[in-house]
């Protein structure tokens, strides 16, 4: 247990897949709410639908709009996501990881919760072969100190926070295979935010370890998230 992360307790819920990209957000949105109503934290796993997430940073460009669209235009939902960063774009060969949590000081514990979750996403990564490891690299799309790459050559995890008085909401993306789309979707939307970043960097776990499913994947990393607080199953 991490005190970044407080004490828990955190139920592990398993999302149904047939929910569309909106109601991701808001499910993140009410499971942040509660926690000003007592409620425990929850850590939500699911694959989504294709997804072109936007910051409300990003959502202020004057050419939001044009980017929406071109998102829209290929095949990925856009949606305003509760968590800060930049346009992050994710399909049915991801992993998602929404963890909300109580927390008496979140905003305190705000990077080490950060460089904790990293080191503990690089390690399950690891386990399955991946030459993984915490930071950013050059030119990554939605760049993070605090991302995880493979080699340091390209980006597999992004995580992104938004901090209430009550607690937090630690969100964890992670691309596990078939990367191009989320490249092409990126590439379309990323100069109408006026972003520059290097198409090179977007990185799958298949590509370090082919055959690997989304699957062995969550088994490689929940556990390590769980162990990040006082969790419980429910």
């Amino acid at each position: 247990m991490t005190d970044a992360f407080g004490a828990g307790p955190v139920r592990l819920a398993c999302g149904s897949g047939l929910s569309t990209p909106q109601e991701d957000m808001d499910l993140s949105r009410a499971a942040l709410t509660a926690l000003g109503d007592g409620a425990d934290g929850l850590l939500r796993i699911h694959r989504p639908r294709p997804t072109a997430a936007f910051s409300r940073r990003d959502s202020l460009a004057p050419d939001f709009p044009d980017a929406s669209a071109a998102a829209a235009g290929h095949g990925f939902a856009p949606v305003i996501r509760p968590a800060g960063g930049r346009l992050a774009a994710y399909h049915r060969e991801a992993l998602v990881l929404d963890m909300t949590g109580p927390h008496p000081s979140p905003h305190d514990g705000h990077r080490a919760r950060f460089a904790a979750a990293a080191t503990a996403l690089a390690d399950g990564l690891r386990t399955l072969g991946v030459d993984a490891r915490p930071g950013a690299v050059p030119g990554e799309y939605c760049p993070g100190e605090f991302s995880v790459n493979a080699r340091g050559a390209t980006k597999l995890i992004g995580t992104a926070q938004r901090l209430t008085r009550h607690g937090y909401l630690f969100s964890v993306v992670v691309l596990v295979g078939d990367p191009e789309p989320v490249r092409a979707v990126l590439a379309a939307a990323y100069p109408l935010l006026g972003l520059e970043w290097d198409p090179a960097t977007v990185g799958a776990v298949a590509d370090e370890v082919p055959g690997v499913t989304v699957a062995e994947v969550a088994d490689a990393l929940v556990p390590r998230l769980l162990h990040l607080v006082d969790a419980t199953h429910g």
